[in-house]
């Protein structure tokens, strides 16, 4: 009996191919960005001082779900420490503590902004049918892109040192504001990522012709991941992309293919009452 309830918890909690896991993540959803709403209103003084009461009270119910959450996560799962120590597993912890610190710390206030972490939640939320599949889809395309990206921002790393260091050269005097080598680099950084600040600027005219010549390449530049993905996301194989939402009741594993039956890290059976 005690498998059959942790399995159902399991299904629910972990999992969004059912009516009562879909209606769990609309919940949850429904609770992160009300959390992330108190935590902005509470920011803001004014409001803060007029109904601090209200905000408190509030917070306190969102956190005891999402503590009632936390501990029910661990218990429908075999290796609780496969939960707890995974990334989501430590965005939950540290975006609950704070609120149960500040009752025995004092000046630990400042940590309930901790909350906000709440917010990566969501990306556990999207594993509805509808957002899966395009979001398997990005992910993989950055996954397959990682390699060459990496590669172009070495490239722009060692492009903004030799423009940093040719500026320095070319507007280093007594007015120049080019008054050492890091910071004209982050003035070549500023400049090429189309920021510009504004902070520093070049006096000579050749600085200033350099500096429109960086300004114009920069649009380029910034295009190159954006091709890089794209190309990646062309080129992909439709018919992989996973829309399966089980999640291994063993190690938590997700991100199965489609007609898994058990899962590939651990080898569990994703759904045990159906293979006894």
């Amino acid at each position: 009996m005690a498998k059959d309830w942790k399995s159902k918890l399991h299904e629910i909690i972990y999992e969004a191919d059912t009516k009562e896991g879909k209606l769990f993540d609309v919940i949850l959803l429904i609770l992160i960005l009300a959390s992330i709403g108190l935590v902005m209103l509470e920011s803001v003084e004014e409001f803060a001082e007029k109904h601090g009461t209200f905000l408190d009270i509030s917070e306190w119910i969102i956190t005891i779900l999402f503590t009632i959450e936390y501990f029910a996560r661990i218990i429908s799962i075999k290796k609780p420490t496969k939960y707890i120590f995974s990334f989501y597993g430590l965005v939950d912890l540290f975006s609950t503590i704070p609120k149960y610190l500040s009752l025995f710390i004092v000046g630990s206030q400042s940590l309930i902004a901790l909350r906000a972490l709440r917010l990566m939640r969501i990306f556990r939320v999207l594993k509805l049918a509808r957002y899966i599949g395009e979001s398997n889809n990005i992910m993989r395309a950055l996954n397959a892109s990682k390699i060459k990206i990496g590669v172009f921002i070495m490239f722009i790393l060692i492009l903004c040192t030799i423009l940093g260091s040719v500026m320095y050269l070319i507007e280093s005097g007594e007015e120049s504001e080019f008054t050492s080598i890091p910071r004209s680099i982050y003035w070549a950084i500023v400049t090429l990522t189309t920021v510009g600040y504004g902070d520093i600027a070049p006096l000579t005219s050749l600085g200033q012709f350099i500096a429109s010549i960086i300004m114009i390449l920069g649009y380029g530049i910034i295009a190159v991941p954006t091709g890089i993905v794209t190309a990646e996301l062309a080129t992909m194989d439709k018919d992989e992309i996973h829309l399966n939402t089980q999640s291994c009741p063993n190690c938590a594993s997700s991100g199965h293919k489609n007609n898994a039956e058990f899962c590939y890290n651990c080898g569990e059976a994703l759904h045990p009452e159906e293979t006894d």
